[in-house]
């Protein structure tokens, strides 16, 4: 039989547009000659749903676009991934499943055992867990269908004896399929071929997955889906970050026409850039967007953000503030104009200093007799929030937020101020990775000014101000970090490596004492194994320091 993989970008909740992307992928795999075409995990609502499975409406659409479907699945069968109804009292009200759908008819449902419940992930808060497996038969071939985690996680989750797997295997399925919503991070590719090639060795069994592309507010999903032969070597991979339908001929037991391939790793940098550009330019489009506006300072992050944003949505459409305050440099202004002129952005220069000294002198009979500190640097940050949040209302532009991870972490940030915004682009991107990825987005000439890469760090709200004032170096400051928040090190742990105990018990309270300022700000594109927002879920008034 011929069957083709369908990676698409799906939308959550928008039914038309996911169910007519479905049914037009369907008659391009039967034009093609395929038998069978399999889609995603959850693919005709879209991944994750969330709270939206609360709604019955919500889950009586799905089954009305599965009906749909249906209809279109003559002379080819598909699999697809919905959310359907327990029919059972006892337990949760949905199953995350899939159809197989043949002959306009519904012939098999599939049902997920794992429930993910970590990270990102928050299945079993919905969904209750399958307990009965049974293969799909097609063609006189018994195929094993599962779904994402059941070949996952299948030896640690301590709710099963056995995986969906070890039970569909006594059935003696020729082929094993799974379908999947599997999030992006830049160290996810290689780990995903591993274990799936551990899958297919381990049952003996040519495997084909299928992942979706596209971002869903924070999550990106980066496709990559994948096909191994019975020994676990993987024969093909089809593209990252983007939509591709491939077919593959399966007979007499073999994926035919395909011979063992090493995995095309992507260098880290590479999948962060795509992936970013991809989260920026699926926000907007799905939210109904077209434009974005954000403070440009003339230093590295916010043109990164710029030039990633240009890239995303077309430097037409995005709008570069400059907002100088009597403390900005010459050369911040005019590193902030040679990117405006290298990447054809539109740009506004709207100085804070008459706002800033208003607020000084409305606020000096209360601060009378105390010295100019952090509150006056504060004003200014706010000033600038109070400014591009403007244009945001008056123009209709989407407010980027240019926070590092380094500065979201320790709290380096003016809540109602720079850490304003609709979307964080970079605040999953460590300091020293932003640099690198303003070599990689020079890398074919000069787009992102020299002296905005090499120059100092500083936010200039006062006089000669540096980050280094008062943060240890970011090679220092981002290795501690990641060593805490990707790694769930203790400090001891930490300090055992060698760094200095008191900065590493520093770093820390400024992380954990930060965590209020975080609930307030934007959600974060994710690209880590470990981004803050949904992923990352910690007490506010927790006294725990590490």
């Amino acid at each position: 039989m011929k069957i083709a993989l369908a990676q698409l970008n799906y939308h959550i909740g928008n039914f038309e547009y996911n169910t007519n992307k479905i049914i037009e992928h369907i008659e391009l795999a039967k034009a093609k000659g395929a038998d069978l075409v399999v889609f995603a995990e959850l693919a005709i609502c879209g991944y994750p749903p969330r709270d939206f499975l609360e709604f019955d409406e919500f889950i009586d659409l799905c089954e009305k676009a599965a009906l749909e479907i249906a209809t279109h699945c003559v002379g080819i069968a598909c699999i697809v991934g919905l959310p359907v109804k327990n029919e059972i009292l006892a337990g949760k009200d949905l199953y995350n499943a899939a159809y197989f759908l043949e002959d306009g008819q519904l012939k098999r449902v599939v049902k997920k055992a794992l429930l993910p419940n970590y990270d990102v992930f928050d299945e079993y808060r919905y969904f209750e867990p399958a307990s009965h497996f049974e293969c799909v038969d097609f063609k006189g071939i018994k195929i094993a269908v599962t779904i994402c985690e059941d070949l996952w996680n299948i030896n640690n989750n301590p709710l099963y004896i056995s995986s969906p797997m070890d039970e569909l295997i006594r059935q003696k399925p020729k082929l094993m399929i799974n379908i999947a919503a599997s999030p992006f991070s830049y160290l996810h590719d290689e780990e995903r071929v591993v274990v799936l090639s551990d899958n297919a060795k381990r049952y003996n069994m040519p495997l084909l997955y299928v992942n979706q592309v596209g971002a869903q507010t924070e999550i990106i999903f980066d496709g990559g889906s994948l096909a191994f032969d019975a020994k676990g070597n993987l024969i093909d991979e089809m593209p990252y970050f983007e939509e591709a339908v491939r077919i593959y001929e399966f007979e007499d037991n073999v994926i035919k026409g395909h011979e063992p391939m090493q995995h095309q790793a992507m260098p880290d940098i590479d999948q962060i850039y795509e992936a970013l550009v991809l989260g920026i330019k699926d926000y907007f489009s799905k939210s109904g967007f077209s434009k974005a506006v954000l403070g440009l300072s003339g230093g590295i992050d916010s043109a990164v953000v710029c030039a990633l944003a240009c890239r995303a949505l077309g430097a037409e459409n995005v709008m570069a503030v400059l907002m100088p305050s009597k403390y900005s440099s010459d050369h911040s202004i005019q590193d902030a104009l040679d990117l405006v002129n290298n990447i054809g952005c539109q740009h506004q220069i709207i100085p804070i200093k008459e706002a800033a000294d208003a607020f000084d002198s409305m606020m000096a009979p209360a601060f009378e007799g105390l010295a100019f500190n952090l509150t006056e640097e504060n004003i200014q940050a706010r000033c600038r929030g109070v400014i591009v949040m403007a244009m945001s209302n008056k123009f209709g532009y989407i407010l980027l937020n240019t926070s590092n991870k380094s500065e979201c972490a320790v709290g380096y940030g003016t809540l109602y101020g720079d850490m304003c915004g609709a979307i964080g682009v970079i605040g999953d991107i460590y300091k020293t990775q932003v640099y690198q990825l303003a070599q990689y987005i020079n890398k074919d000439g000069i787009v992102i000014p020299e002296n905005s890469i090499v120059k100092p760090p500083s936010a200039e709200l006062r006089p000669g101000q540096k980050d280094s004032d008062s943060l240890p170096d970011y090679d220092v400051l981002d290795k501690i970090l990641f060593q805490y928040i990707e790694l769930k090190k203790s400090s001891s742990g930490i300090i055992a490596q060698g760094y200095d105990e008191a900065l590493v018990r520093r770093i820390i309270k400024l992380v954990n004492s930060a965590e209020f300022k975080r609930y307030q700000t934007p959600p974060i594109l994710r690209v880590s194994p470990k981004a803050f927002g949904m992923g990352r879920r910690m007490p506010i008034v927790g006294k725990y320091l590490s």
